[in-house]
Protein backbone atom coordinates (compact mmCIF):
# COMPACT_ATOMS: atom_id res chain seq x y z
CA UNK A 1 0.00 0.00 0.00
CA UNK A 2 1.37 3.75 -0.79
CA UNK A 3 2.47 6.12 1.59
CA UNK A 4 -0.87 8.18 0.03
CA UNK A 5 -3.32 5.65 -0.09
CA UNK A 6 -2.86 5.38 3.86
CA UNK A 7 -3.39 9.14 4.03
CA UNK A 8 -6.60 8.73 2.06
CA UNK A 9 -8.37 5.85 3.01
CA UNK A 10 -10.01 5.02 6.61
CA UNK A 11 -8.20 2.97 8.99
CA UNK A 12 -9.05 -0.82 9.36
CA UNK A 13 -9.57 -0.42 13.07
CA UNK A 14 -12.96 1.92 11.49
CA UNK A 15 -14.11 -1.00 10.09
CA UNK A 16 -13.74 -3.72 13.27
CA UNK A 17 -15.77 -0.48 15.08
CA UNK A 18 -18.64 -0.95 12.31
CA UNK A 19 -19.03 -4.58 12.74
CA UNK A 20 -19.07 -4.49 16.44
CA UNK A 21 -21.87 -1.71 16.75
CA UNK A 22 -23.68 -3.33 13.38
CA UNK A 23 -24.37 -6.70 15.32
CA UNK A 24 -25.04 -4.67 18.24
CA UNK A 25 -27.58 -2.67 16.72
CA UNK A 26 -29.18 -5.47 15.10
CA UNK A 27 -29.77 -6.71 18.63
CA UNK A 28 -31.02 -3.17 19.93
CA UNK A 29 -33.31 -2.37 17.04
CA UNK A 30 -34.63 -5.90 16.43
CA UNK A 31 -36.12 -6.39 19.91
CA UNK A 32 -37.58 -2.32 19.62
CA UNK A 33 -39.42 -3.68 16.79
CA UNK A 34 -41.69 -6.13 18.54
CA UNK A 35 -41.06 -5.28 21.95
CA UNK A 36 -44.23 -2.99 22.42
CA UNK A 37 -46.35 -5.47 20.69
CA UNK A 38 -45.26 -8.30 22.94
CA UNK A 39 -46.34 -6.17 25.83
CA UNK A 40 -49.46 -5.13 24.74
CA UNK A 41 -50.34 -8.67 23.60
CA UNK A 42 -48.75 -11.46 25.56
CA UNK A 43 -48.05 -9.47 28.47
CA UNK A 44 -51.54 -7.78 28.45
CA UNK A 45 -50.52 -4.04 29.34
CA UNK A 46 -52.32 -0.75 27.66
CA UNK A 47 -50.97 0.81 24.72
CA UNK A 48 -50.67 4.00 26.64
CA UNK A 49 -48.69 2.11 29.44
CA UNK A 50 -46.33 0.33 26.78
CA UNK A 51 -45.30 3.73 25.53
CA UNK A 52 -44.46 5.22 28.11
CA UNK A 53 -42.30 2.10 29.44
CA UNK A 54 -40.64 1.86 25.63
CA UNK A 55 -40.08 5.85 26.23
CA UNK A 56 -38.97 5.09 29.50
CA UNK A 57 -36.36 2.30 28.21
CA UNK A 58 -35.44 3.99 25.66
CA UNK A 59 -34.30 6.97 27.56
CA UNK A 60 -32.15 5.19 30.51
CA UNK A 61 -30.88 3.39 27.37
CA UNK A 62 -29.49 6.54 26.83
CA UNK A 63 -28.70 7.74 29.99
CA UNK A 64 -26.64 5.51 31.29
CA UNK A 65 -23.55 5.54 29.02
CA UNK A 66 -23.19 8.67 31.20
CA UNK A 67 -22.17 6.07 34.00
CA UNK A 68 -19.98 3.65 31.63
CA UNK A 69 -18.69 6.50 30.03
CA UNK A 70 -17.31 8.13 33.24
CA UNK A 71 -16.36 4.41 34.55
CA UNK A 72 -14.36 3.99 31.41
CA UNK A 73 -12.33 7.36 31.51
CA UNK A 74 -11.36 6.76 34.93
CA UNK A 75 -11.48 3.10 35.63
CA UNK A 76 -11.98 0.22 33.01
CA UNK A 77 -11.12 1.88 29.71
CA UNK A 78 -12.96 2.05 26.30
CA UNK A 79 -12.40 -1.92 25.59
CA UNK A 80 -13.60 -3.72 28.65
CA UNK A 81 -16.55 -1.50 28.89
CA UNK A 82 -17.44 -3.23 25.25
CA UNK A 83 -16.91 -6.03 26.15
CA UNK A 84 -19.04 -6.11 29.39
CA UNK A 85 -21.43 -4.51 27.98
CA UNK A 86 -21.93 -6.52 24.76
CA UNK A 87 -22.52 -9.78 27.17
CA UNK A 88 -24.87 -7.90 29.60
CA UNK A 89 -26.89 -6.93 26.87
CA UNK A 90 -27.34 -10.65 25.00
CA UNK A 91 -28.11 -11.39 28.44
CA UNK A 92 -31.17 -9.56 28.69
CA UNK A 93 -32.22 -10.45 25.59
CA UNK A 94 -31.91 -14.75 26.56
CA UNK A 95 -34.10 -13.33 29.65
CA UNK A 96 -36.70 -11.21 27.28
CA UNK A 97 -37.10 -14.67 25.46
CA UNK A 98 -37.81 -16.64 28.60
CA UNK A 99 -40.17 -14.15 29.51
CA UNK A 100 -41.71 -14.66 26.02
CA UNK A 101 -41.67 -18.50 26.25
CA UNK A 102 -43.86 -18.80 29.58
CA UNK A 103 -46.20 -16.09 29.65
CA UNK A 104 -48.74 -18.23 28.84
CA UNK A 105 -48.32 -20.08 32.15
CA UNK A 106 -47.14 -17.66 34.63
CA UNK A 107 -47.70 -14.53 33.46
CA UNK A 108 -46.58 -12.69 36.88
CA UNK A 109 -43.16 -14.53 36.76
CA UNK A 110 -42.68 -13.55 32.39
CA UNK A 111 -43.72 -9.80 33.44
CA UNK A 112 -40.95 -10.06 36.11
CA UNK A 113 -38.36 -11.21 33.69
CA UNK A 114 -39.57 -8.74 31.09
CA UNK A 115 -38.99 -6.21 33.82
CA UNK A 116 -34.95 -7.54 34.42
CA UNK A 117 -34.06 -7.73 31.06
CA UNK A 118 -35.04 -4.39 30.60
CA UNK A 119 -32.45 -3.31 33.59
CA UNK A 120 -29.87 -5.41 31.93
CA UNK A 121 -30.13 -4.47 28.56
CA UNK A 122 -29.71 -0.79 29.87
CA UNK A 123 -26.91 -0.76 31.49
CA UNK A 124 -25.10 -3.37 29.30
CA UNK A 125 -26.27 -0.17 26.29
CA UNK A 126 -24.32 2.67 29.24
CA UNK A 127 -20.99 0.59 28.97
CA UNK A 128 -21.42 -0.02 25.09
CA UNK A 129 -22.66 3.27 23.56
CA UNK A 130 -20.36 5.84 24.49
CA UNK A 131 -16.91 3.94 24.22
CA UNK A 132 -17.78 2.89 20.82
CA UNK A 133 -18.24 6.29 19.89
CA UNK A 134 -15.12 7.83 21.54
CA UNK A 135 -12.88 5.05 19.81
CA UNK A 136 -13.64 6.64 16.63
CA UNK A 137 -12.31 9.78 16.61
CA UNK A 138 -9.24 8.36 18.36
CA UNK A 139 -8.20 6.24 15.34
CA UNK A 140 -7.45 9.25 13.01
CA UNK A 141 -4.26 11.97 13.31
CA UNK A 142 -4.76 15.32 14.44
CA UNK A 143 -4.31 16.55 10.88
CA UNK A 144 -6.97 14.44 9.63
CA UNK A 145 -9.62 15.29 12.20
CA UNK A 146 -11.71 16.82 8.77
CA UNK A 147 -12.38 13.41 8.39
CA UNK A 148 -14.52 13.15 10.92
CA UNK A 149 -17.78 13.70 9.64
CA UNK A 150 -17.26 11.35 6.87
CA UNK A 151 -15.64 8.48 9.25
CA UNK A 152 -19.11 9.07 11.78
CA UNK A 153 -21.73 8.59 8.65
CA UNK A 154 -19.50 5.04 7.60
CA UNK A 155 -19.64 4.74 11.28
CA UNK A 156 -23.59 5.70 10.45
CA UNK A 157 -24.30 3.05 7.97
CA UNK A 158 -23.36 0.16 10.16
CA UNK A 159 -25.31 1.14 12.72
CA UNK A 160 -28.42 1.43 10.35
CA UNK A 161 -27.03 -1.88 8.45
CA UNK A 162 -27.34 -3.88 12.13
CA UNK A 163 -30.79 -2.00 12.38
CA UNK A 164 -31.92 -3.04 8.18
CA UNK A 165 -31.08 -6.16 9.25
CA UNK A 166 -32.41 -6.77 12.99
CA UNK A 167 -35.59 -5.03 11.47
CA UNK A 168 -36.16 -7.39 8.96
CA UNK A 169 -34.83 -10.90 10.77
CA UNK A 170 -36.68 -10.43 14.08
CA UNK A 171 -39.82 -9.20 13.03
CA UNK A 172 -40.17 -12.20 10.22
CA UNK A 173 -39.74 -15.02 12.87
CA UNK A 174 -41.36 -12.87 16.09
CA UNK A 175 -44.62 -10.90 14.56
CA UNK A 176 -46.43 -13.42 12.99
CA UNK A 177 -50.16 -13.46 11.98
CA UNK A 178 -51.96 -16.14 10.06
CA UNK A 179 -54.13 -15.63 6.65
CA UNK A 180 -57.15 -14.59 8.93
CA UNK A 181 -54.98 -11.62 10.37
CA UNK A 182 -54.66 -13.74 13.90
CA UNK A 183 -51.39 -13.22 15.24
CA UNK A 184 -49.12 -16.13 17.10
CA UNK A 185 -48.67 -14.47 19.97
CA UNK A 186 -46.18 -17.15 21.23
CA UNK A 187 -44.08 -16.36 18.30
CA UNK A 188 -42.08 -13.41 20.12
CA UNK A 189 -39.10 -15.02 21.75
CA UNK A 190 -38.13 -16.27 18.39
CA UNK A 191 -37.40 -12.50 17.66
CA UNK A 192 -35.48 -12.14 21.04
CA UNK A 193 -33.53 -14.92 20.05
CA UNK A 194 -32.21 -13.80 16.91
CA UNK A 195 -31.31 -10.44 19.32
CA UNK A 196 -29.57 -12.29 21.47
CA UNK A 197 -27.42 -14.53 18.96
CA UNK A 198 -26.93 -10.95 17.03
CA UNK A 199 -25.29 -9.43 20.13
CA UNK A 200 -23.04 -12.79 20.97
CA UNK A 201 -21.51 -11.77 17.53
CA UNK A 202 -20.91 -8.36 17.58
CA UNK A 203 -18.71 -8.52 21.31
CA UNK A 204 -16.96 -11.88 19.71
CA UNK A 205 -15.98 -9.67 16.32
CA UNK A 206 -14.57 -7.23 18.88
CA UNK A 207 -13.17 -9.35 20.83
CA UNK A 208 -10.96 -10.88 18.62
CA UNK A 209 -9.78 -8.41 15.64
CA UNK A 210 -9.09 -5.78 18.80
CA UNK A 211 -5.95 -5.55 19.32
CA UNK A 212 -5.10 -6.11 15.85
CA UNK A 213 -7.03 -3.13 14.56
CA UNK A 214 -8.35 -1.00 16.78
CA UNK A 215 -4.85 0.89 17.32
CA UNK A 216 -4.04 4.77 17.31
CA UNK A 217 -2.41 5.95 13.64
CA UNK A 218 0.45 5.16 15.72
CA UNK A 219 -0.11 1.48 16.46
CA UNK A 220 -0.91 1.76 20.11
CA UNK A 221 -4.03 -0.26 21.49
CA UNK A 222 -6.74 2.22 21.86
CA UNK A 223 -9.06 2.34 24.61
CA UNK A 224 -6.87 0.63 26.83
CA UNK A 225 -6.62 1.37 30.78
CA UNK A 226 -7.12 5.02 31.93
CA UNK A 227 -3.82 4.65 33.65
CA UNK A 228 -1.95 4.03 30.80
CA UNK A 229 -2.86 7.72 28.90
CA UNK A 230 0.16 9.43 27.97
CA UNK A 231 -0.20 13.04 27.27
CA UNK A 232 0.67 13.05 23.51
CA UNK A 233 -3.07 12.31 22.98
CA UNK A 234 -3.74 15.70 24.00
CA UNK A 235 -3.95 19.31 21.97
CA UNK A 236 -1.32 21.73 23.15
CA UNK A 237 -1.27 23.71 26.59
CA UNK A 238 -4.88 21.70 27.07
CA UNK A 239 -5.92 20.05 30.92
CA UNK A 240 -5.65 16.67 31.42
CA UNK A 241 -7.55 16.17 33.87
CA UNK A 242 -10.98 17.79 34.69
CA UNK A 243 -11.11 19.52 37.99
CA UNK A 244 -14.84 19.21 39.82
CA UNK A 245 -14.13 21.43 43.48
CA UNK A 246 -16.29 19.42 46.38
CA UNK A 247 -18.70 22.78 46.13
CA UNK A 248 -19.12 22.04 42.72
CA UNK A 249 -20.20 18.37 43.32
CA UNK A 250 -22.51 19.29 46.25
CA UNK A 251 -24.42 22.05 44.29
CA UNK A 252 -24.80 19.21 41.24
CA UNK A 253 -26.08 17.31 43.81
CA UNK A 254 -28.78 19.56 45.92
CA UNK A 255 -29.63 20.77 42.04
CA UNK A 256 -30.87 17.19 40.98
CA UNK A 257 -32.56 16.18 43.93
CA UNK A 258 -34.59 19.60 43.11
CA UNK A 259 -35.09 19.04 39.54
CA UNK A 260 -36.26 15.48 40.15
CA UNK A 261 -39.25 17.04 42.36
CA UNK A 262 -39.95 19.60 40.22
CA UNK A 263 -40.19 17.38 37.22
CA UNK A 264 -41.95 15.09 39.11
CA UNK A 265 -44.83 17.57 40.27
CA UNK A 266 -44.92 18.54 36.37
CA UNK A 267 -45.72 15.29 34.93
CA UNK A 268 -47.66 13.84 37.60
CA UNK A 269 -49.93 11.01 37.21
CA UNK A 270 -49.69 6.88 38.63
CA UNK A 271 -47.13 5.32 36.11
CA UNK A 272 -44.00 4.38 37.86
CA UNK A 273 -41.59 4.78 34.68
CA UNK A 274 -43.27 8.78 34.20
CA UNK A 275 -43.55 9.55 37.60
CA UNK A 276 -39.30 8.36 38.74
CA UNK A 277 -37.20 7.55 35.63
CA UNK A 278 -38.64 10.47 33.17
CA UNK A 279 -37.61 12.89 36.12
CA UNK A 280 -34.46 11.14 36.67
CA UNK A 281 -33.50 11.26 32.97
CA UNK A 282 -34.67 15.21 32.79
CA UNK A 283 -32.71 16.28 36.28
CA UNK A 284 -29.56 14.14 34.91
CA UNK A 285 -28.75 16.22 31.77
CA UNK A 286 -29.29 19.38 33.64
CA UNK A 287 -27.07 18.35 36.36
CA UNK A 288 -24.45 17.11 34.37
CA UNK A 289 -24.36 20.37 31.63
CA UNK A 290 -24.03 22.27 34.71
CA UNK A 291 -21.55 20.44 36.67
CA UNK A 292 -19.04 20.31 33.28
CA UNK A 293 -19.32 24.06 33.09
CA UNK A 294 -18.48 24.41 36.66
CA UNK A 295 -15.25 22.77 36.04
CA UNK A 296 -12.32 25.68 36.88
CA UNK A 297 -9.79 24.39 34.33
CA UNK A 298 -11.85 25.28 31.29
CA UNK A 299 -11.17 28.14 28.93
CA UNK A 300 -13.43 31.01 27.75
CA UNK A 301 -13.15 29.09 23.84
CA UNK A 302 -13.98 25.65 25.35
CA UNK A 303 -16.32 27.02 27.64
CA UNK A 304 -18.36 28.42 24.69
CA UNK A 305 -18.10 25.36 22.68
CA UNK A 306 -19.59 23.71 25.26
CA UNK A 307 -22.55 25.52 25.31
CA UNK A 308 -23.04 25.15 21.31
CA UNK A 309 -22.92 21.18 22.33
CA UNK A 310 -25.89 21.81 25.09
CA UNK A 311 -27.66 24.17 22.80
CA UNK A 312 -27.63 21.82 20.08
CA UNK A 313 -28.41 19.19 22.73
CA UNK A 314 -31.81 20.99 23.60
CA UNK A 315 -32.94 20.91 20.24
CA UNK A 316 -32.42 17.58 19.21
CA UNK A 317 -34.99 16.65 22.64
CA UNK A 318 -37.47 17.57 19.79
CA UNK A 319 -36.16 15.77 17.19
CA UNK A 320 -36.05 12.32 18.91
CA UNK A 321 -39.36 12.79 20.55
CA UNK A 322 -41.42 12.92 17.11
CA UNK A 323 -38.67 10.75 15.51
CA UNK A 324 -39.14 7.68 17.92
CA UNK A 325 -42.77 7.40 17.46
CA UNK A 326 -41.61 4.42 14.93
CA UNK A 327 -41.65 1.75 18.17
CA UNK A 328 -44.90 2.97 19.93
CA UNK A 329 -47.65 5.32 18.02
CA UNK A 330 -46.48 4.84 14.38
CA UNK A 331 -46.44 0.59 15.09
CA UNK A 332 -49.66 0.97 16.79
CA UNK A 333 -51.20 2.72 13.55
CA UNK A 334 -49.58 0.04 11.33
CA UNK A 335 -50.95 -2.81 13.36
CA UNK A 336 -54.42 -1.18 13.43
CA UNK A 337 -55.41 1.34 10.83
CA UNK A 338 -53.01 0.79 7.97
CA UNK A 339 -53.42 -1.68 4.87
CA UNK A 340 -50.08 -2.91 4.85
CA UNK A 341 -50.04 -4.87 1.55
CA UNK A 342 -46.79 -4.58 0.68
CA UNK A 343 -46.77 -5.57 -3.18
CA UNK A 344 -49.25 -8.05 -2.57
CA UNK A 345 -47.60 -9.27 0.83
CA UNK A 346 -49.24 -8.42 3.96
CA UNK A 347 -45.74 -6.75 6.06
CA UNK A 348 -45.99 -7.39 9.52
CA UNK A 349 -46.90 -4.16 11.84
CA UNK A 350 -43.48 -4.17 13.45
CA UNK A 351 -41.30 -4.45 10.00
CA UNK A 352 -42.93 -1.11 8.68
CA UNK A 353 -39.92 0.54 10.73
CA UNK A 354 -37.44 -1.34 8.58
CA UNK A 355 -38.15 1.63 5.90
CA UNK A 356 -35.66 4.08 8.02
CA UNK A 357 -32.65 1.87 8.46
CA UNK A 358 -32.87 0.58 4.37
CA UNK A 359 -32.68 4.51 3.22
CA UNK A 360 -30.27 5.38 5.93
CA UNK A 361 -28.09 2.70 4.26
CA UNK A 362 -28.98 3.62 0.55
CA UNK A 363 -28.73 7.56 0.85
CA UNK A 364 -25.80 7.77 4.11
CA UNK A 365 -23.26 8.17 1.32
CA UNK A 366 -24.74 10.35 -1.19
CA UNK A 367 -25.56 12.37 1.82
CA UNK A 368 -21.65 11.98 3.39
CA UNK A 369 -19.96 13.10 -0.88
CA UNK A 370 -22.81 15.75 -0.79
CA UNK A 371 -21.51 17.37 2.41
CA UNK A 372 -17.29 16.62 0.84
CA UNK A 373 -18.83 18.77 -2.61
CA UNK A 374 -19.86 21.42 -0.82
CA UNK A 375 -16.99 21.84 1.61
CA UNK A 376 -15.21 21.87 -1.24
CA UNK A 377 -16.63 24.61 -3.23
CA UNK A 378 -16.78 26.61 0.48
CA UNK A 379 -20.54 26.26 0.69
CA UNK A 380 -20.64 23.71 2.98
CA UNK A 381 -23.93 24.61 5.69
CA UNK A 382 -23.08 24.76 9.79
CA UNK A 383 -23.77 21.99 11.77
CA UNK A 384 -26.67 23.96 13.08
CA UNK A 385 -27.87 24.69 9.95
CA UNK A 386 -28.06 21.21 8.67
CA UNK A 387 -29.75 20.53 11.85
CA UNK A 388 -32.37 23.00 11.50
CA UNK A 389 -33.07 21.65 7.91
CA UNK A 390 -33.60 17.99 10.07
CA UNK A 391 -36.29 19.07 12.09
CA UNK A 392 -37.98 21.02 9.52
CA UNK A 393 -37.62 18.01 7.59
CA UNK A 394 -39.31 16.18 10.47
CA UNK A 395 -42.12 18.26 10.62
CA UNK A 396 -43.09 18.30 6.65
CA UNK A 397 -43.18 14.24 7.20
CA UNK A 398 -45.92 14.73 10.00
CA UNK A 399 -47.63 17.22 8.00
CA UNK A 400 -48.27 14.66 5.32
CA UNK A 401 -49.15 12.03 7.61
CA UNK A 402 -51.55 14.63 9.23
CA UNK A 403 -53.52 15.38 6.08
CA UNK A 404 -53.66 11.79 4.65
CA UNK A 405 -55.56 10.67 8.13
CA UNK A 406 -57.91 13.29 8.32
CA UNK A 407 -60.34 12.25 6.02
CA UNK A 408 -60.01 8.02 7.51
CA UNK A 409 -63.05 8.30 9.58
CA UNK A 410 -63.16 5.68 12.38
CA UNK A 411 -62.66 2.30 10.10
CA UNK A 412 -60.39 3.77 7.08
CA UNK A 413 -57.50 2.23 6.46
CA UNK A 414 -53.95 4.25 5.77
CA UNK A 415 -52.01 3.52 2.61
CA UNK A 416 -48.64 2.16 3.81
CA UNK A 417 -47.02 4.36 0.86
CA UNK A 418 -47.65 7.58 3.04
CA UNK A 419 -45.93 5.71 6.32
CA UNK A 420 -42.99 4.89 3.88
CA UNK A 421 -42.73 8.34 2.34
CA UNK A 422 -42.81 9.74 6.36
CA UNK A 423 -39.83 7.24 7.05
CA UNK A 424 -38.33 8.54 3.89
CA UNK A 425 -38.33 12.40 4.71
CA UNK A 426 -37.48 11.61 8.27
CA UNK A 427 -34.54 9.65 7.22
CA UNK A 428 -33.03 12.60 5.37
CA UNK A 429 -34.15 14.50 8.24
CA UNK A 430 -31.81 11.97 10.46
CA UNK A 431 -29.07 12.43 7.97
CA UNK A 432 -28.69 15.85 8.44
CA UNK A 433 -28.66 15.85 12.41
CA UNK A 434 -27.36 12.45 13.68
CA UNK A 435 -24.39 11.96 12.41
CA UNK A 436 -23.77 15.67 12.25
CA UNK A 437 -24.43 15.72 15.90
CA UNK A 438 -21.80 13.34 17.16
CA UNK A 439 -19.22 14.58 14.49
CA UNK A 440 -19.84 18.27 16.24
CA UNK A 441 -19.03 17.13 19.89
CA UNK A 442 -16.18 15.03 18.55
CA UNK A 443 -14.88 18.48 17.23
CA UNK A 444 -16.14 21.02 19.58
CA UNK A 445 -15.27 18.71 22.70
CA UNK A 446 -12.19 19.25 25.31
CA UNK A 447 -10.49 16.13 25.07
CA UNK A 448 -10.52 15.36 28.97
CA UNK A 449 -14.38 16.04 28.67
CA UNK A 450 -14.94 14.13 25.70
CA UNK A 451 -16.76 10.67 26.71
CA UNK A 452 -18.54 12.95 28.93
CA UNK A 453 -20.11 15.35 26.36
CA UNK A 454 -21.16 12.42 24.19
CA UNK A 455 -22.60 11.46 27.41
CA UNK A 456 -24.83 14.75 27.55
CA UNK A 457 -25.26 14.83 23.86
CA UNK A 458 -26.91 10.95 24.58
CA UNK A 459 -28.61 13.03 27.41
CA UNK A 460 -30.89 14.29 25.06
CA UNK A 461 -31.53 11.54 22.92
CA UNK A 462 -32.41 10.28 26.53
CA UNK A 463 -34.64 13.36 27.43
CA UNK A 464 -36.72 13.35 23.42
CA UNK A 465 -37.06 9.42 23.76
CA UNK A 466 -39.15 10.16 27.20
CA UNK A 467 -40.97 12.85 25.23
CA UNK A 468 -41.59 10.15 22.60
CA UNK A 469 -43.25 7.71 25.47
CA UNK A 470 -45.30 10.73 26.71
CA UNK A 471 -46.39 11.99 23.59
CA UNK A 472 -46.82 8.80 22.12
CA UNK A 473 -49.10 7.70 25.84
CA UNK A 474 -51.74 10.68 24.11
CA UNK A 475 -52.24 8.52 20.63
CA UNK A 476 -56.67 8.70 20.52
CA UNK A 477 -58.31 6.00 19.51
CA UNK A 478 -57.62 3.76 16.57
CA UNK A 479 -60.07 1.85 14.27
CA UNK A 480 -59.47 -1.28 16.18
CA UNK A 481 -60.66 0.10 19.31
CA UNK A 482 -64.15 1.33 17.82
CA UNK A 483 -64.64 -2.27 16.55
CA UNK A 484 -63.64 -3.91 19.96
CA UNK A 485 -66.03 -1.32 21.59
CA UNK A 486 -68.95 -2.32 19.20
CA UNK A 487 -68.62 -6.17 19.61
CA UNK A 488 -69.09 -5.05 23.21
CA UNK A 489 -72.43 -3.27 22.51
CA UNK A 490 -70.71 -0.12 23.21
CA UNK A 491 -70.88 3.37 20.94
CA UNK A 492 -66.91 4.90 21.46
CA UNK A 493 -67.34 7.56 19.49
CA UNK A 494 -70.61 8.73 21.09
CA UNK A 495 -68.82 8.22 24.84
CA UNK A 496 -65.77 10.07 23.38
CA UNK A 497 -68.15 13.02 22.19
CA UNK A 498 -69.63 13.18 25.56
CA UNK A 499 -72.47 12.81 24.05
CA UNK A 500 -73.64 9.69 26.11
CA UNK A 501 -72.06 8.61 29.73
CA UNK A 502 -70.67 5.12 30.19
CA UNK A 503 -72.68 2.88 32.86
CA UNK A 504 -70.07 1.36 35.63
CA UNK A 505 -70.44 -2.03 33.95
CA UNK A 506 -69.58 -0.55 30.34
CA UNK A 507 -66.55 1.35 31.91
CA UNK A 508 -65.59 -2.14 32.96
CA UNK A 509 -65.63 -3.81 30.19
CA UNK A 510 -63.47 -1.07 28.07
CA UNK A 511 -60.79 -1.28 31.06
CA UNK A 512 -60.88 -4.79 30.29
CA UNK A 513 -60.63 -4.74 26.37
CA UNK A 514 -57.38 -2.07 27.06
CA UNK A 515 -59.94 0.99 25.74
CA UNK A 516 -60.03 4.32 27.31
CA UNK A 517 -63.19 5.82 27.45
CA UNK A 518 -61.80 9.63 27.23
CA UNK A 519 -59.77 10.96 24.73
CA UNK A 520 -56.16 11.98 25.67
CA UNK A 521 -55.14 15.50 26.65
CA UNK A 522 -51.59 16.93 26.20
CA UNK A 523 -50.78 20.67 27.46
CA UNK A 524 -54.64 21.43 28.01
CA UNK A 525 -55.72 20.05 24.38
CA UNK A 526 -57.48 17.31 24.12
CA UNK A 527 -56.86 15.24 21.14
CA UNK A 528 -59.84 14.36 19.46
CA UNK A 529 -58.51 11.98 16.52
CA UNK A 530 -54.92 10.75 14.43
CA UNK A 531 -54.69 14.68 12.43
CA UNK A 532 -54.65 16.56 16.02
CA UNK A 533 -52.21 14.08 16.88
CA UNK A 534 -49.66 14.33 14.50
CA UNK A 535 -50.37 17.99 13.97
CA UNK A 536 -48.84 18.34 17.72
CA UNK A 537 -45.57 17.02 15.89
CA UNK A 538 -45.44 19.52 13.27
CA UNK A 539 -45.83 22.09 15.51
CA UNK A 540 -42.71 21.09 17.94
CA UNK A 541 -40.75 20.50 15.51
CA UNK A 542 -41.60 23.36 12.90
CA UNK A 543 -41.09 25.89 16.22
CA UNK A 544 -37.72 24.31 17.24
CA UNK A 545 -36.69 24.13 13.28
CA UNK A 546 -37.49 28.11 13.25
CA UNK A 547 -35.67 29.02 16.89
CA UNK A 548 -32.52 26.92 15.92
CA UNK A 549 -32.18 28.54 12.28
CA UNK A 550 -32.48 31.99 14.25
CA UNK A 551 -30.20 31.52 16.64
CA UNK A 552 -27.03 30.13 14.45
CA UNK A 553 -25.22 33.29 13.93
CA UNK A 554 -24.79 33.71 17.32
CA UNK A 555 -23.84 29.48 17.23
CA UNK A 556 -21.22 30.75 14.75
CA UNK A 557 -19.39 32.99 16.77
CA UNK A 558 -19.52 30.95 20.20
CA UNK A 559 -17.80 27.65 17.66
CA UNK A 560 -14.75 29.79 17.52
CA UNK A 561 -13.46 28.24 14.24
CA UNK A 562 -14.58 24.96 14.09
CA UNK A 563 -17.35 24.57 11.29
Amino acid sequence: MSETAVKTGHPKGLWVLFGTEMWERFNFYGMRAILTLFMINSLMMKEADASIIYGGFLGLCYLTPMLGGFIADRFFGNRNCILLGGLMMALGQFLLFFSASIFGSDLSLATTLMWSALGIIIFGNGFFKPNISSMVGSLYPKQEKSKLDTAFTIFYMGINLGAFLGQLICPLVGDVKDAGGIRDIHAFKWGFLAAAIAMLLGTLVFYFLKNKYVVTPEGKPLGGLPSQNDGSEYEEGEAQKAVFSATSLVIAAIAFVGLFFAFRYILGGENFVKTIIYPIIYASGLTLAGLIVSDSSLTKVERDRIFVIYIVAFFIIFFWAAFEQAGSSLTFIADNQTDRNFFGWNMPPSMVQIFNGAFVFAFALPFSILWDKLRAANREPISPVKQAIGLGLIALSYFILAYNVKDLGNSGLLAIKWLILLYLIQTFAELCLSPIGLSLVGKLSPKRFSSLLFGVFFLSNAAGYALAGTLGSILPATGDKFLKAKELGIDLQSLLNKTVTATPEQLSLLEKAQISASNPVFAGYEIHNLFEFFMVFVVLTGLAAVLLLLLTPVLKKMMHGVR
